[in-house]
């Protein structure tokens, strides 16, 4: 195996045994991105210098015998929406084109703290707002497994680098299934941490009850090992929590495990071939002894509609700060008006501004009441049907996305279409649980991803129900 194909588990044993060094680890990753990162556009931006040396500083703290941390010597790729300090940061949108971040995000001085090495910056849909990784204002990444193919978004850039082997995993975001679908398309795992788990500090907001940074990795015991290191309580995040997750030993006793399967998420609109695989990965639960049954989220059909809503409202006041006055893309005008309005129109792209134009309406004077309170209500109705249907099982299993990989420009002139690629994963945001996406069969060299859906701060019977599968 090149070392560029390692797991976190594996290279931590090969560094530990001094099988090889930080450096060459990260030399073998870099090579491996410059040979096929022109094919797949996984990165926006390399840092290749600051990474060699922080391997070579790794490496001589190891010579030394002192404390390491899990991920030391380990190179990842971040999303180019979390801060690293003196880094420029996009969130592959024209308006910040030329940014440098200030400052650490609290999960990247997490990782770093563990010793990570920081490959670079992945691209995303602009601003997080995509379901292809097609809306960047740079460049189009491609799905490894098919290039003809797009990788899903909006962390299409995090995913595809994991999945073609030019990192060993990274970070992404999830809004309403930005880690999650993707890792479906590409074959690779993605945690939907619950929300509060991982501090936000430090990541470009896009809708700030709904966004959560999480791992993105070839093993699920690398995504156990990365969501240990980031989750925690932050007092730079108000809206993160004071509960650690005990997933020190997370495989679990199959047989005692209860398993729904919601009868919303296996209806019209679902390709045959992925429900097939995804209940067969269901059937192999069962033959390990845990009991399925059917259970009911109603208000799920409305979800789509509740999100887009609630999103598009926090887009619309979460944006307002890229004005052309404090940072970022400032085009001159006769006046401070012509100023904000000519840099806003040639900084961001066409979906942000939809999604910008459509919030402002739902927050706007007499439709407030209409639209966004109304979508709040319903949000608290799909918060009760999860809370309800797990006080009847342990964990919830569904396909991650309706279809496999789609081709490029197949649903970009159908904006409700798109939409639709992440009907099963935006009840999840909504209802602020943690949920992973779990490789489980190919359709034709395309991959599949099973959900698995937990209560609020399940991460650990989520990733012990995933490791025990991948084990038998």
């Amino acid at each position: 195996m090149n070392l560029n194909e390692l797991t976190i588990s594996k290279a931590a044993q090969g560094l530990t045994k001094k099988e090889f060094s930080s450096l060459e680890l990260t030399q073998a990753v870099f090579n491996h991105i410059k040979k096929k990162d022109p094919d797949v556009g996984a990165y926006l931006l390399l840092t290749e210098d600051e990474a060699r040396e922080r391997a070579k500083e790794i490496d001589e703290k190891r010579s030394r015998g002192e404390a390491l941390g899990e991920l030391a010597g380990i190179p990842v790729a971040i999303k180019d929406n979390i801060l690293v300090r003196g880094v420029r940061c996009t969130a592959a949108s024209k308006i910040l084109e030329n940014y440098i971040a200030p400052y650490d995000a609290t999960v990247t001085a997490k990782l770093k703290e563990a010793g990570a090495v920081i490959l670079g910056k992945t691209n995303l849909d602009e601003f997080a707002m995509g379901s292809s990784t097609e809306n960047s204002a740079y460049q189009k990444t491609k799905n490894p497994r098919d290039l003809s193919r797009v990788p899903g978004g909006s962390s299409g850039g995090s995913v595809a680098a994991v999945a073609a082997d030019e990192a060993i995993y990274a970070l992404g975001s999830d809004t309403g299934g930005s880690i999650r679908q993707p890792a479906s398309f590409c074959g690779v795992v993605g945690l939907k941490p619950t929300y509060g788990a991982v501090s936000r500090f430090g990541l470009m907001a896009m809708a700030s009850s709904l966004d959560q940074i999480g791992p993105i990795t070839k093993s699920v015991q690398d995504c156990q090992t990365v969501f240990k290191i980031i989750s925690a309580k932050d007092r730079l995040d108000s809206t993160s929590l004071d509960k650690k997750v005990a997933i020190d030993n997370p495989e679990i006793q199959i047989k005692k495990l209860r398993i729904g399967l919601p009868r919303e998420y296996f209806a019209r609109g679902l390709d045959p071939g992925v429900e097939k695989l995804v209940k067969e990965a269901i059937k192999k639960f069962q033959d390990l002894g845990a009991s399925v049954k059917e259970v009911s989220l109603p208000h799920s059909e409305y979800a789509l509609a509740c999100y887009y809503i609630i999103m598009a409202s926090e887009v619309s006041a979460n944006l307002a700060r890229y004005d052309g006055i404090k940072y970022g893309l400032s085009l001159p005008g006769e006046s401070l008006l012509d100023v904000y309005l000519s840099s806003r129109q040639k900084g961001f792209g066409d979906e942000v501004r939809r999604r910008i134009m459509l919030g402002t309406y739902a927050l706007s004077a007499g439709y407030y009441d209409a639209y966004y309170l109304k979508a709040q209500k319903v949000c608290t109705l799909i918060k009760n049907d999860f809370e309800k249907a797990f006080g009847e099982v342990d964990l919830i299993m569904t396909p991650t996305a309706p279809t496999t990989a789609f081709t490029f420009g197949e649903k970009t002139k159908d904006p409700v279409q798109m939409y639709l690629s992440d009907i099963y994963t935006v009840p999840v945001n909504l209802a602020g649980v943690p949920a992973l996406s779990l490789p489980c069969g190919q359709i034709n060299g395309l991959p599949v991803g099973l959900q698995i859906i937990g209560p609020q701060w399940g991460e650990a019977l989520i990733l012990g129900a995933a490791i025990t599968f991948d084990k038998k």
